[in-house]
């Protein structure tokens, strides 16, 4: 899966010597000339990671961060907030409104690239190699075996492709709750754009039918309005 980043930068030069940073990491860059510009973008798919410029022209970068942060869609995406300003106040007040990083200019990049590699190594669990396990159900992407330890015996669980994934990105990042548009935008690859909000319930509803047998459904919670978690069962 291509990670893309949303670069809302008006600066055409700073733009352009981030996306070019960004496309030899292997990114995709995306770029945005200001926050109106952004949200139209937004539509077309939501990035893993937004890099925003508090300078903006119209709308300013801290009010749209706000905006971002608040937004049940777009709250989860990582942002880091560029700023000519370096006072402690400003960074509290960024940092504070649910900014990621804060990241003075004139820019390094070096600094900002090493940035966003350990924001996104957090964000995506494709990028993990590690297993999971919660409640004794464990889920491992190397092997692309899905177990469960029950009454000492060690029972493996057949799951589709992409309930398996839908599985991996839920237990990564368990008790957050993600809407169903965040999970097409991280489990669908550029098949969201094919399926619709509808299709997440689908897939919960043949993840929890695997799980059913082994008591292991009610970890995968439905949260009224806003989507879907995993949850560790007490």
């Amino acid at each position: 899966m291509s990670t893309r980043v949303l670069i809302v930068e008006h600066e055409p030069s700073v733009s352009e010597s981030i996306a070019k940073n960004l496309s030899v990491e292997g990114y995709i860059p995306i770029r945005a000339l200001q926050a109106d510009h952004a949200l139209k973008l937004m539509k077309e798919g939501l990035p893993d990671l937004i890099i925003l410029n508090g300078e903006l022209p119209g709308k300013s970068g801290f009010q749209f961060l706000k905006e971002l942060c608040r937004e049940k869609d777009t709250q989860h995406i990582p942002i880091i907030f560029l700023s000519t300003r370096s006072n402690e106040e400003d960074k509290i007040a960024v940092l504070d409104a649910g900014a990621d990083h804060y990241v003075t200019k004139p820019l390094s990049h070096i600094e900002l690239m090493a940035r966003i590699r350990a924001i996104l190594r957090r964000q995506s669990p494709q990028l993990t190699d590690q297993s999971i396990e919660i409640n004794g159900l464990k889920i491992d992407p190397l092997t692309h075996r899905l177990t469960c330890q029950k009454e000492s015996k060690t029972h493996e669980i057949k799951v589709g492709p992409t309930e398996f994934k839908l599985l991996l990105f839920l237990m990564q990042f368990s008790e957050h709750v993600h809407s169903r548009r965040h999970i097409l935008e991280k489990v669908w690859d550029d098949g969201k754009n094919f399926v619709n909000e509808r299709t997440v319930d689908v897939h919960i509803k043949r993840l929890r039918d695997a799980l059913s047998p082994f008591d292991c459904q009610a970890m995968i919670e439905t949260i009224s309005g806003s989507g879907y978690r995993v949850t560790r069962i007490s």
